[in-house]
């Protein structure tokens, strides 16, 4: 059954519509007609069964069939502070994190960044990855929208992650691998933030910095990873053992 995003507000209206691209695609390409169900979800966590009502020339009326809570949402947040990188690299990894099933992203200006757009091209930035985060919702069937926090400077990174039930900074020049017996279970609904780096990785003084800020440093293995490459290979570390990867993860009650 095709899943359409609907926003939470047009649940106050009398009916709901499809209205843009999404009502193109119905009509056009799917060729759904009046009768048929489609699933919706509101970016906040819920799923709704739906049926078509109506076809006009721009929308398509849809009426609530019954509400479900999403089975695709992963049990602990993840919240991803990814240092700035080249070129379309942080379109590529809004897309897949948000595939992946994390909470929130969170670019920073770190000290070997070296893309440092001002603040109309940050803006334009920002923008385009809501944009990419709300399309792959809707391929890999997640109900919640990733939140797309704006780009901040390493101090102030370090300072939200403070309050997160674990913190973890992946550096190339740390040895160790995390040990996951000796970290805390994360319960559902904990946080698990993350940090890494840029094409040039984090500089000692940075890594001095996180991990007196309550930060472990940790390693990806013993190969060195392409910078967009250790951000997916973390976020897929983490979700096995605390998230949904795993069917029997570390995660508590």
């Amino acid at each position: 059954m095709k899943c359409f995003y609907i926003d939470p507000s047009s649940f106050a209206a009398p009916s709901l519509v499809i209205s843009g691209s999404d009502a193109k695609h119905i009509k056009n390409v799917l060729r759904l007609k009046p009768g048929d169900k489609i699933m919706l979800f509101d970016g906040k966590g819920l799923e709704y069964e739906a049926e078509i009502v109506a076809l006009a020339s721009k929308n398509v009326e849809v009426s609530v069939i019954q509400s479900l809570s999403s089975a695709s949402e992963s049990p602990v947040q993840i919240i991803v502070a990814q240092s700035f990188l080249k070129d379309r690299k942080m379109d590529g990894l809004v897309r897949q994190l948000t595939e992946l099933g994390i909470a929130k992203w969170i670019p920073f200006i770190s000290d070997r960044s070296v893309p440092r757009p001002d603040k109309k091209r940050l803006a334009d930035r920002t923008k385009r990855w809501k944009k990419i985060a709300g399309e792959a919702l809707k391929q890999c069937r997640r109900s919640c929208v990733p939140e797309i926090g704006s780009t901040v400077s390493f101090e102030n990174i370090l300072n939200i992650g403070r309050m997160c039930d674990l913190k973890i900074i992946f550096w190339e020049n740390e040895t160790e691998p995390l040990d996951f017996t000796f970290l805390p279970h994360i319960r559902n609904n904990g946080t698990i933030f993350v940090m890494l780096g840029p094409e040039g990785g984090f500089t000692p003084h940075e890594v001095e910095i996180a991990r007196a800020s309550g930060f472990i440093t940790a390693a990806l293995g013993p190969r060195i990873l392409r910078a967009e490459t250790a951000t997916i290979a973390a976020c897929t570390l983490l979700q096995y053992f605390f998230g949904d990867l795993c069917k029997k993860s570390l995660t508590g009650d």
